[in-house]
């Protein structure tokens, strides 16, 4: 087997939650710095309306605030935002989508349509190929 552990580094992107409406969970701004690949993994638990669905966004920026920040092209993208979606049948699995631009910063933001009930999310980026390893543990 080869060595994930100490060439990857995990960084939260939106913490567990329960969301019964349609407000749009804006993750944490990821610093890429240091590393040449970003997999974003999105967590989903029971989601229980029965006509929702989830979008996925995924913005880039060369500012840590994300000022001028715009939707990632999908030429720059591993996977799509479509595939990375899921929607009321989708309890308890897992998305992935991959960044391979050359912005600094990402941010994923995922959006509820037609949710009134709850369905809970989590969300972690995996920052690999690190210019230093072996990254640390634990993370920071």
């Amino acid at each position: 087997m080869q060595d994930l552990h100490n060439n990857i580094n995990p960084k939260r992107v939106i913490s567990p939650v329960s969301v019964a409406d349609n407000t749009a969970q804006v993750g944490q701004i990821i610093d890429c710095q240091g590393h040449a690949s970003v997999e974003y993994l999105i967590l989903i638990g029971s989601v229980a309306d029965a006509d929702a669905t989830f979008t996925v966004l995924l913005e880039e920026s060369d500012e840590s605030d994300m000022t001028g920040a715009v939707a990632v092209a999908d030429s720059s993208l591993l996977g799509t935002e479509t595939l990375a979606g899921f929607q009321f049948d989708d309890d308890n699995k897992v998305r992935k989508l991959g960044y391979k631009g050359y912005k600094r910063y990402t941010r994923l933001t995922i959006t509820p349509v037609n949710n009134a009930s709850a369905a809970l999310l989590a969300a972690v980026a995996v920052l690999g190929s690190p210019s230093i390893a072996p990254t640390v543990n634990p993370p920071v």
